[in-house]
């Protein structure tokens, strides 16, 4: 019972930081933060408060991105609306997936894959933000799917500068999650977690792109759902490689 206590204390204590950084510094709305609350509560409680610490890490490096340059991503229409400040759709379209694993984790009482899945969820949401946030700047962009030039900031639009940010999105979140894996005392081999971790979030940057140029620019799809579509194919990504590597 001491354990469970001391786990509870510190997963409402870091949804309080994550609240108080997101006041502080602008990074969400009113539905934002209602949004972050109830996401940092079902990943720390029904999973782990080192879970919720990935998520944090992801949220605010994500903005800092998101205001870096800004004006300069205004002048070319790239920039997040409402002045980078996110809303719920947003957190949860980066959140949503990573609160799935969790809530399945519990329904099963517990897995030794569930953690590895979210990293790679994350990790995604991570490469794929900072690849647009950074890469929206790049005019050598191409699209995705033919390749052609296009103005930096489209839908589908892939860059140097993007490409290389994406995975530095990716390595960002498989150092910190190796390290709090290691931690919580998680068993995956860290060598095989680091690697998958940074090839799932970097792969999932692309399929973001992929369906931001197929079904995005035709009006299939609004930007959270691709967003949401590619973190999911982050955990099924990690899931079909446990099955048969773990």
């Amino acid at each position: 019972m001491v354990e469970l206590g001391a786990d509870l204390t510190i997963s409402l204590a870091l949804v309080s930081v994550l609240l108080l950084v997101s006041v502080s510094n602008d990074l969400l709305d009113k539905g934002g933060l209602i949004a972050a609350f109830v996401v940092g509560l079902v990943i720390s409680l029904l999973g782990h408060w080192t879970w919720l610490m990935v998520l944090m890490t992801f949220l605010i490096v994500g903005s800092m991105a998101t205001k870096w340059r800004y004006e300069e991503k205004v002048k070319i229409s790239a920039e997040e609306a409402n002045d980078g400040v996110r809303g719920w759709k947003n957190v949860m379209a980066n959140g949503g997936a990573a609160s799935m694993v969790a809530i399945v984790n519990h329904l099963v009482g517990g897995h030794e894959w569930s953690y590895f899945i979210l990293c790679s969820a994350v990790s995604v949401a991570a490469s794929d933000t900072l690849a647009s946030e950074i890469g929206s700047l790049d005019p050598r962009t191409r699209i995705i799917t033919t390749l052609e030039a296009v103005p930096a900031g489209t839908n589908g639009g892939m860059s140097p500068t993007g490409t290389l940010a994406a995975f530095y999105g990716a390595l960002l979140i498989a150092s910190v999650s190796t390290i709090l894996g290691a931690i919580n005392g998680d068993t995956t081999n860290s060598v095989f977690f680091f690697s998958f971790v940074i090839l799932f979030g970097w792969i999932g940057c692309q399929v973001d792109s992929i369906l931001g140029a197929l079904l995005e620019n035709r009006g299939v799809l609004g930007k959270h759902g691709v967003n949401f579509l590619s973190t999911l194919s982050g955990c099924f990504m990690a899931l079909f490689v446990a099955s048969r590597l773990l």
